[in-house]
């Protein structure tokens, strides 16, 4: 592949293009400040606005979202998996119906496999503007975002509408629901009630890690973050592997799946027998699979990478609480 080939297939940090009305609360205060980016696959976002990097899915999709101190991403829940780990600041993740039932704080490097089913939301509680990247499960990415009711009927009050057909209709910029589109419809409290309520103790253990324990993990190979023989057991539709500086020797190697790097610290060079590029903190690269490629940090002092790989198991079987 050439370089030009190779650098289509990289979407950078710093070229990330945001999204700032992607979701049913993006008016509402105390959400209204958050920024959503699509790197790979659509996602779920309801905008018309969302800017797509690259379209093409390797059986999973990459996001991620960045919002300043203070603000929040509402409760939601998705079909498929829904994984995050932290690139900047701190950040606390709840979940429940009321966002009650339990929570945790994330630092930098962190990783949460949230389980499926589950109404979550999350919100930066660092000093600075902060960015979780996440992993969504499935090449539709289970087909949109459930909202716990509360999130739709506070949104009517700043003029965001959602369609049944999944789309936002804004009110304040002249838009009504298009004929032959209700609004989406308020889970039922029979509905309300299938979604579990877990507490923290019944999730953090199996769903959480550690960026400190994965690095001392990863001193001599890939450490195996989620997969059937990851420290997250779990089969999402993909893998999650996370790479230190010896983990893995500067030689070529090739894979039969897709391979999704993402750089977490420091500086990482990408070696092909077309060419070489430095993979910068947040840059996300899709390698094809078959490529013969290489990967050695670039520069002296701390390296670490998470690598996600696509595999067989049916996404929309993901993310179940462990017990």
């Amino acid at each position: 592949m050439t370089p030009q080939q190779i650098e289509a297939r990289i979407v950078r940090y710093g070229e990330l293009r945001p999204c700032k009305t992607a979701f049913i609360d993006a008016h509402t205060p105390g959400s209204d400040r958050k920024e959503n980016f699509t790197i790979i696959g659509g996602g779920v976002s309801e905008s018309p606005d969302q800017h797509v990097h690259i379209h093409e899915t390797p059986g999973f999709n990459i996001g991620a979202a960045g919002q300043p101190p203070g603000c929040r991403n509402s409760l939601h829940s998705h079909r498929t998996a829904e994984v995050f780990f932290v690139l900047r600041g701190r950040w606390r993740f709840f979940w429940g119906r009321w966002g009650k039932a339990g929570e945790v704080v994330l630092e930098e490097g962190d990783i949460f496999n949230i389980p499926t089913g589950i109404f979550r939301a999350f919100e930066n509680i660092g000093t600075d503007y902060g960015m979780i990247m996440a992993v969504l499960g499935g090449d539709d990415a289970g087909g949109g975002v459930v909202w716990a009711p509360q999130v739709i009927t506070d949104a009517k009050d700043y003029g965001l509408i959602l369609g049944d057909n999944g789309k936002l209709y804004d009110s304040k910029k002249g838009q009504s629901l298009p004929d032959g589109v209700a609004p989406m419809p308020l889970l039922s409290d029979a509905q309300l009630a299938s979604f579990p309520e877990p507490t923290t103790a019944a999730v953090v253990p199996n769903h959480v890690a550690r960026y400190w324990d994965l690095m001392a993990l990863s001193d001599r190979q890939p450490a195996k973050v989620i997969g059937a023989q990851g420290k997250l057991r779990d089969r999402p539709g993909f893998e999650v592997e996370f790479l230190s500086r010896t983990s893995i020797p500067d030689t070529p190697y090739t894979m039969a799946q897709h391979e999704i790097l993402m750089p977490m610290r420091g500086y990482w060079r990408l070696s092909w027998a077309g060419g070489t590029t430095v993979l910068n903190p947040g840059d996300t690269v899709a390698i094809p699979p078959g490529l013969e490629h290489s990967l050695s940090p670039a520069v002296t002092g701390e390296a670490s990478l998470y690598r996600v790989i696509n595999t067989h198991d049916p996404a929309g079987a993901t993310g179940a609480l462990l017990s």
